[in-house]
């Protein structure tokens, strides 16, 4: 509309012009005129084109500087993450969307896995990627050092899985390792199904392998080399009794195909499968199974240059199956890491887990009983066992675009929220993960916040997911792949920093502090509010017709409600308490490195001074702190019949709309929920504030945000909890109980109980309270279902949404140990 309004000013312009130049053509003589006019057009036509340069120059501009990455130093050091500078960590199970393997720390590296397939009429069921519609009863990590060993228990359908490994450092390109797979059914009558395991290496475009083959069918060793790896060496051990003293009968088949994609490996192998294979042995009765044959290539595929060699094995379970990796640069090997030597290397490994567990959180000191202990063990071992390493480029539009574009090549290395669900890195999930690794490997967290830091483009912006390459990108609808440069998320990495800082070296800060700066002033230049020192999140949902209340995607509370009306008005409470966690972590930092720390100090002031709060976001009528925007209370979904089909055509379905019964005005949102809380979860308020009293009440009362199993996120008496947002979207934050909240919450508690104040010992009480409700539920729903949540039910305590989420739901660690 204002494009046309401009356009029609610009036609009457024009007519009036046109008559002045008749006008003085009659008085001067239709030469002087004709001259007139010509250059008044010339000058029009300059002015236009100057414009239209100047509008495609900015858009050039933006775009180019989207893509460009932030001029800093890098915060994580050239080749510090490489075989040489980190042995340690150069092998890992980075790859979290598959229930079992194991990949380098490299851009394009040559990885291994798992698959399995229990026989059955018609194939079975394939698995391979963590998948939550293949049913499995429970999957996971129940140690995880995040180095040097694992080892995860699998049920599936009877089917009992236990993937163990053991890496062994030597050499110049990260070692030695060894898996053991055991596999037993459990509950099934006879006869035992045949289980069929698939071991694989394959190449993403670099390296070589070649295969050694026995009898022509069984994959015994693979050779080969890689650019970062060298000469290595892969051995498929014969499959042993559970004692491992006796060999076990078992059938072999084997694969050799060009991959199209490591996304696609599942397809090769499915597509791969024949059932023409007899397991034959001694003594046994002969059974018809699915092996694979030939491969026939996919639709769809284009020529690349990877490489897949697959080992099958089917037996009748019980068995054990160990696969081992030598380094070629290994110098001096004490001998083959199987058996029994594989054995004690795990045995060792368990001991010094539990007693490094036992020092880092004290759960036996605090008299926790040894189940409860093996859950926390578990829930940190599952965020370990979830770390990735992941390389591609991220799909990112600014709004000066019409169409994306592809950033540059990135790596990341990050833990995940969700294997199944999401598997790959979520910014503010991050920050909360950190919070708990920086606990069990300072090292480890620091170098994933520099990771995390040199994603970061020349305007100081961090997409706020990471989808970065096939595999990761084939885990992800095409319309979440998009990445808007004017989105933000909570810099939550800052809480695990502050943490971080009493013992990070000094060098390691000097890196991070020009991106740190780059990036707070991002937040202050893009998330401004319309009044100084308030604050907005932009990018909510466009369309606010479609949503009961319009999305905040950016501000990590997705469907939370806000003002019913998106306008540049809003004041976001949320993000204000965040930029004040953002200006006291920058002054720390800046202090610890002697730089200038005053303004930074003085915006901390600014935004924690409780008067000016208050002021902005405090609503009397709702009792609590709350966002303030354009607003109406009575808005409603309401079902809309279709219009009328065209001839022939069939009827379509009728659809949930917004209704707005009452006109939007300015005022406070009448949300009473975690977003009310955050003056208190980021500790903005004093002890002595006459708003604590209010805050701690709505979180004890059982009408708004209590439960016998944690705080909720919307009050059960807000007009909007648990409603749907739209016909295809269930409630979400309002009113399921999420981990992450609870942990700032019992934060925040620990330190006003533990600091002089009015409300001292009701923070106490809440304190103690609370932390027992949520560990007591996070443990009895482990225990039940075998998962962590993505968030749990307010009404039953059930766990809710994807699993399993060892994300910031394993936060629960620091909740027991009381480690804030």
């Amino acid at each position: 509309m204002a494009g046309e309004r401009r356009r029609r000013g610009g036609e009457g312009a024009r007519e009036r012009a046109r008559d002045r130049g008749t006008r003085r053509e009659q008085q001067r003589g239709p030469g002087r005129g004709r001259t007139a006019l010509v250059i008044a057009a010339a000058a029009a036509a300059v002015a236009l084109g100057v414009a239209a340069v100047a509008t495609e120059w900015n858009r050039w501009r933006a775009a180019a500087r989207l893509v460009t990455p932030h001029p800093a130093p890098p915060a994580l050091p050239p080749d510090s993450t490489g075989p040489l500078a980190s042995p340690h960590r150069f092998w890992g199970t980075y790859r979290p969307h598959v229930y079992f393997g194991m990949k380098t720390r490299s851009p394009r590296a040559l990885v291994t896995g798992l698959m399995w397939l229990q026989q059955g009429e018609g194939g079975g069921s394939l698995r391979h990627t963590c998948e939550q519609s293949d049913g499995l009863s429970r999957y996971g990590w129940l140690m995880h050092d995040g180095v040097n060993f694992g080892v995860q228990e699998i049920r599936d359908k009877g089917l009992f899985l236990k993937t163990e490994f053991v890496k062994r450092l030597g050499g110049e390109h990260g070692g030695d390792w060894s898996w053991r797979i055991t596999a037993r059914m459990e509950g099934v009558g006879s006869p035992v199904p045949l289980l069929s395991l698939f071991f694989y290496v394959a190449t993403d475009g670099q390296g070589t392998l070649k295969p050694h083959l026995e009898n022509r069918t069984r994959l015994a060793v693979v050779t080969g080399t890689a650019e970062e790896l060298g000469s290595f060496t892969l051995t498929f051990l014969r499959p042993t009794t559970e004692s491992r003293e006796d060999p076990k009968y078992a059938s072999y088949n084997y694969l050799e195909a060009a991959s199209p994609g490591l996304h696609r490996l599942t397809e090769v192998v499915r597509s791969s499968l024949s059932n023409r294979f007899v397991f034959t042995p001694p003594g046994g009765p002969r059974r018809r199974f699915f092996a694979v044959d030939t491969f026939q290539g996919l639709p769809g595929e284009h020529p690349r240059e990877g490489q897949l060699l697959l080992h099958q094995v089917t037996l009748e379970p019980p068995g054990i199956v160990e696969v081992t990796f030598e380094s070629g640069s290994v110098v001096g090997r004490p001998g083959r890491l199987a058996g029994g030597a594989l054995s004690v290397a795990l045995s060792q490994h368990v001991a010094a887990f539990e007693q490094r567990f036992e020092e880092t959180f004290g759960l036996g000191r605090k008299g926790f009983p040894l189940p409860q202990q093996r859950f926390a063990q578990a829930a940190l071992s599952d965020l370990l066992g979830g770390m990735g390493y992941f390389h591609g480029r991220s799909l990112v539009q600014s709004p000066l675009q019409e169409r994306p574009i592809a950033a540059p090549e990135a790596v990341l290395f990050t833990a995940v929220p969700s294997r199944s669900f999401f598997p790959r890195g979520f910014l503010w999930d991050e920050g909360f993960h950190q919070l708990l690794l920086a606990r069990w490997d300072p090292v480890l967290s620091r170098e994933v916040i520099a990771h995390w830091l040199d994603l970061m483009n020349a305007e100081g912006w961090i997409p706020r997911e990471q989808i970065l390459g096939e595999e990761a990108r084939a885990k992800v609808p095409p319309e979440f792949l998009l990445q808007h440069s004017e989105t933000a998320n909570p810099p939550t990495l800052l809480l695990a920093l502050q943490r971080l800082l009493p013992d990070a070296p000094l060098p390691y800060l000097r890196r991070l502090f020009p991106r740190l700066q780059a990036w707070y002033n991002w937040y202050n230049q893009t998330q401004a509010g319309p009044l100084p020192l308030t604050f907005r999140w932009r990018g909510r949902d466009t369309q606010p017709e479609r949503f009961l209340n319009p999305k905040t995607l950016a501000s990590g509370l997705d469907d939370y409600p806000r003002a019913s009306h998106p306008s540049p008005e809003e004041r976001h409470l949320d993000l204000r308490c965040w930029m004040a966690l953002a200006s006291r972590v920058l002054a720390e930092v800046a202090e610890r490195l002697g730089e200038p720390a005053g303004p930074y100090r003085v915006m901390e002031q600014a935004l924690s001074d409780n008067g000016l709060l208050e002021q902005l976001h405090w609503a009397r009528e709702l009792g609590a702190f709350a966002d303030y925007g354009n607003h109406s209370t009575a808005v409603g979904l309401r079902w809309q019949s279709p219009a009328p089909p065209a001839p022939g055509q069939p009827p379509a379905a009728p659809q949930l709309v917004r209704e707005v019964r009452e006109a939007p005005r300015l005022r406070f949102v009448g949300a009473l929920g975690y977003v009310s809380l955050f003056p208190l979860l980021l500790q903005l308020l004093r002890p002595d504030s006459p708003r604590l009293p209010a805050v701690l009440a709505a979180m004890r009362s059982e009408q708004q945000l209590w439960t016998p199993f944690g705080l909720r996120s919307l009050a059960r008496d807000s007009p909007l909890y648990m409603q749907r947002n739209t016909q295809h979207d269930p409630p979400y934050w309002r009113g399921s109980i999420w981990v992450n909240v609870n942990y700032l919450a019992l934060q925040a508690l620990h330190s006003y109980a533990n600091t002089e104040g009015p409300q001292r010992e009701q923070a106490a009480e809440l304190y103690r309270e609370l932390r027992h409700n949520l560990v007591a539920n996070l443990y009895r729903q482990h225990a039940e279902s075998g998962f962590l949540w993505e968030h749990y039910s307010d009404s039953t305590g059930r766990g809710q949404g994807c699993h399993p989420f060892a994300g910031w739901s394993a936060l629960v660690v620091l909740a027991m140990a009381e480690d804030y």
